[in-house]
């Protein structure tokens, strides 16, 4: 089992082991010898690899001995007993098997929700949340119906013992989530009560807890034997120096507020971080259908593709590169000046990782965070453990974007009077003022005006092409080709071309017209000119073709 294999820091006093464990190199999930059923559904929640405690705990779990699991809330926690108990249990059965119990009816749901997602596949396998607050005949009612997996609070769960809606005698696992949290709730004895209703014969008990207190230490001698304990022990890290800042952002609202401060701050390069696939590919298209020069990057693609991705991003083409932790690795690109947590991490390490991709070879770099309602809390641990000030910042308005666009215009026309030799264009200014009645000031602020609806700002493209009229959509250059349907061309073919001689991504391009002699094609416009040069001894089935601009529709 890929995680126990590793060198571990072995201390067995009198029949107890401890298994203590700086953070190692990641094990990813399909390592872990889990069912087909169980790493699909993984697959299907995004996640590639096992956090730290997920990658020591699981292993040990699934070989069914007793548990201590030292680890803090939002480490992955909740997965590390879920998917054991879910290779343990009888689908065939419906009388309960696994107890799990949570100081909160919050707490209850949420563990209930992800065990469901992890046993999306496992047909027969039943998961019910009991809680005080909820009606207890609905409970009643359901638990009739037969639940291998009951997750409640102490107080309900010991009522529907007493009642006998929960019946023990099949019951093989028993988990305390969060048992710290649950002692200082004053929830002792009924803890106590339950695990005397389960057989001891043949029980594991597993327990999680952040602390240690003695009362914890006590439950465990007395209702646990020859447990393993696992502590994720954290590395000692700081963070370079990089400004931190943090947004208190809902989820609907996200993607808004980083094109604002995309806009706001124009970094060079940039690397934007979701916790899944699935979010990458969702925020790649959503930036790249705003006109962002964005790609995205993850486990799921081949590694030729990868590779495209990111050497457009270390020559600049690609401008904002949106990762998951896993694929981020191995980025070594010097110029990234900013990192946004899109999703604030699930480790504090991970944070660490992720913003010590900017202010590299003594630049400066930014980091922002997302985070909305009870993610603060996740955040002050991150501060805690990094040592660190996150601070929080207002989210820009668009009148802050349009004027540090303008400042930026500003500042490029200081450089440029102050280097560039102006008399040829002064005497064309000139000219237009004695022909017309427009003042220097009117074509200043048109000037102003036109630069600030440019998406990019920079003076260092020189294309021959124009691209302004091409009748595309916006942001898209619309191209034409002198082959069509005639030559037996299908838009399969023009399609692998451009995207085969230019060796830009096949996804990016846009809509293909085929007509009987001819086609048009549309592009980033980022792209055009690459395209262009690209196709110009292109053959497509055989044939030379002539590409260029189209003119408008």
């Amino acid at each position: 089992m890929g995680a126990v294999d590793q060198p571990l820091v072995l201390r067995a006093p009198m029949a107890h082991v401890s298994i203590e464990r700086k953070y190692m190199e990641t094990v990813r999930f399909d390592q872990l010898d889990l069912y087909p059923q169980v790493l699909r559904a993984i697959a299907e929640m995004g996640f590639e690899e096992a956090t730290p405690i997920q990658s020591q705990a699981i292993p040990v779990v699934m070989s069914g001995v007793d548990v201590i699991g030292q680890a803090q809330t939002g480490t992955g926690k909740t997965a590390s007993f879920g998917i054991p108990v879910l290779h343990k249990v009888d689908p065939n059965n419906k009388k309960t098997q696994v107890i799990i119990l949570s100081p909160t009816r919050e707490l209850a749901i949420q563990v209930a929700d992800e065990i469901r997602k992890l046993a999306k596949y496992m047909h027969g396998v039943k998961i019910l949340p009991v809680y005080g607050g909820q009606e207890i005949s609905r409970q009643i009612k359901a638990l009739k119906g037969g639940a291998q997996i009951i997750i409640g609070t102490p107080g309900r769960v010991m009522d529907h013992l007493r009642r006998k809606t929960i019946r023990c005698e099949a019951v093989n696992t028993i988990v305390l989530d969060e048992a710290d949290e649950m002692l200082n709730m004053g929830f002792r004895e009924d803890i106590e009560t339950i695990l005397e209703y389960i057989p001891e014969e043949g029980r594991q008990t597993v327990l999680f807890s952040a602390t240690m207190p003695k009362p914890i230490l006590d439950i465990t001698k007395k209702y646990q034997h020859d447990a393993v304990t696992i502590k994720v022990v954290k590395k000692e890290l700081t963070v370079p120096n990089i400004e931190q800042y943090y947004y208190d952002v809902k989820r609907k609202d996200k993607t808004e507020v980083l094109t604002r401060l995309l806009d706001y701050y124009n970094p060079k390069l940039s690397l934007v971080f979701c916790n899944t696939k699935k979010m990458v590919d969702e925020l790649s298209e959503e930036l790249k259908s705003r006109g962002y020069m964005a790609e995205g990057l993850h486990g799921d693609m081949k590694q030729a593709q990868r590779d495209r991705v990111m050497k457009a991003f270390r020559s600049g083409r690609v401008e904002i590169l949106i990762a998951t932790d896993v694929a981020a690795r191995g980025i070594d690109v010097d110029d990234v000046e900013a990192v946004f947590n899109y999703d604030i991490p699930q480790d504090d390490e991970y944070y660490v990782h992720r913003i010590g991709r900017t202010g590299r070879a003594g630049r400066t770099g930014r980091a922002f965070t997302f985070v909305k309602g009870k993610e603060v809390y996740k955040l002050k641990d991150i501060m805690r453990y990094c040592k660190t000030k996150i601070v929080a910042m207002p989210i820009p308005s668009t009148d802050d974007v349009a004027q540090i666009k303008a400042e930026k215009v500003m500042e490029e026309i200081g450089r440029i009077i102050d280097e560039e030799n102006l008399k040829d264009t002064i005497d064309i200014i000139e000219k237009q003022i004695n022909e017309s009645d427009y003042t220097a000031m009117d074509i200043a602020a048109a000037f102003l005006k036109q630069a600030l609806g440019q998406i990019n700002l920079d003076n260092d493209r020189e294309d021959s092409f124009d691209f302004d009229n091409t009748g595309a959509e916006e942001c898209m250059v619309r191209l034409f080709i002198n082959i069509g349907k005639k030559d037996r061309v299908k838009p399969g073919d023009i399609l692998g071309a451009v995207a085969g001689e230019s060796g830009m991504p096949g996804k990016l391009v846009g809509a293909i017209d085929m007509y009987d002699k001819y086609t048009f094609v549309e592009v980033p416009r980022e792209y055009g000119k690459e395209v262009l040069e690209a196709m110009k001894n292109a053959k497509i089935k055989g044939r030379s073709v002539n590409m260029e601009p189209a003119n408008q529709k």
